[in-house]
């Protein structure tokens, strides 16, 4: 079995709210909203991945201290052959506004509507550690 290391970001802004992004058209899971992030490459950390990530996909700055490591989810990833690994961060500091550069919908939600949010199944448990945080 393989694994797959994401980084994903709870962006927290000053009235409480997190940021999630909706899967646009075409990709795995459309439809679906998640936490801001991607795919950790070979020989990159964690935080450089989530640092480009929310650059290319929302267009804003991340300072590595300001990610702030909070939790994971572990999930087989459809197929059966390949094991998702989701390391989640909190943000509350950076740089612009967050907007859409990849087709997707992005919106502000209080952490309690995340539970009527259809999401991925590693993006699920982490909704329990953000009520407790926030």
């Amino acid at each position: 079995m393989s694994f797959l290391t994401v980084a994903a970001v709870a962006l927290i802004d000053a009235d409480g709210r997190l940021l999630v992004q909706q899967r646009p058209p075409g990709k795995p899971f459309a439809g679906y909203w998640e936490f801001p992030g991607g795919k950790v490459e070979q020989g990159e950390t964690p935080e450089a991945a989530l640092i480009r990530e929310i650059k290319e996909e929302l267009g804003i700055d991340v300072e590595a201290a300001c990610l702030a490591p909070a939790t994971f989810a572990s999930d087989r990833q459809p197929g059966g052959d390949r094991h998702m690994v989701l390391l989640l961060y909190v943000c509350r500091k950076w740089r612009g506004t967050p907007q859409s550069l990849e087709g997707g919908i992005v919106n502000w939600v209080r952490v309690q509507d995340l539970y009527g949010l259809q999401m991925p199944g590693p993006d699920r448990p982490l909704i329990g550690l953000l009520e407790a945080l926030l």
